[in-house]
């Protein structure tokens, strides 16, 4: 479904719309703009959020859907601190196996931090601080992303149901304050590496993230958000 211009709650307008092979398989891709003001680009970040979808979603239940949050440095310069890219590859092969699904992209980068802060973090990270002191030390949120912006994209779709697929309980919580009805979440696991271990290991132990112990050793799987 693609209404252009059409302004959803948070004053969300969908802008542009296209198909996009991928090496997964294609997708559609729709380009969603904030027109709400300065207040949600805070920290650098762009207005523009992104959804990946497959498949007929209007009026369907239980869908396969990912809400990820941009993560340039390893999407896009193959940074091994974390494992977001690997998760978000593992969502998009997980939609064309199952035929239908959504990527909703935020761009929301260092868990709503922006790409400058995150790189501070980065520095401090590597004085021998976690992801959550580095942030504090900052002077900034363990956590500062804003989800009403993916279920209003949720909504635009017309999708009355989803299967989550995240390892963050607060980022179902997040979604279920915001009305979306999430049948089951569905954890993402991946291969760690020992650059992002200690990383997820914080997540799973002061971040409250699914993630069973054996899954942070380097030589075992993990996941992250």
């Amino acid at each position: 479904m693609y209404v252009p211009n059409r302004v959803i709650r948070p004053q969300l307008e969908v802008v542009a719309h296209a198909a996009v092979p991928t090496r997964f398989g294609t997708f559609d891709m729709h380009v969603f703009r904030w027109q709400g003001g300065a207040a949600p680009c805070k920290n650098g970040l762009s207005p523009d959020h992104v959804a990946l979808t497959m498949g007929a979603l209007d009026g369907a239940e239980e869908v396969l859907l990912r809400v990820h949050s941009e993560c340039l440095t390893s999407e896009v310069f193959g940074s091994l601190k974390c494992d977001c890219r690997q998760q978000l590859e593992a969502a998009q092969e997980a939609i064309v196996r199952a035929g239908r699904g959504v990527v909703l992209y935020l761009r929301q980068e260092g868990r709503g931090i922006g790409l400058a802060n995150k790189i501070r973090a980065y520095q401090l990270q590597g004085e021998g601080h976690d992801t959550v002191d580095a942030n504090r030390l900052l002077g900034l949120p363990d956590d500062a992303r804003d989800y009403s912006s993916a279920a209003a994209m949720v909504e635009y779709f017309g999708i009355r149901s989803i299967q989550l697929m995240t390892n963050n309980p607060e980022k179902v919580n997040a979604l279920r304050r915001l009305g979306v009805d999430i049948r089951r979440r569905q954890a993402v696991l991946v291969e760690t590496n020992r650059w992002s271990a200690q990383y997820l290991e914080t997540k799973r132990l002061r971040m409250g993230h699914a993630l069973p112990r054996a899954a942070v050793s380097p030589a075992g799987q993990a996941g992250g958000a």
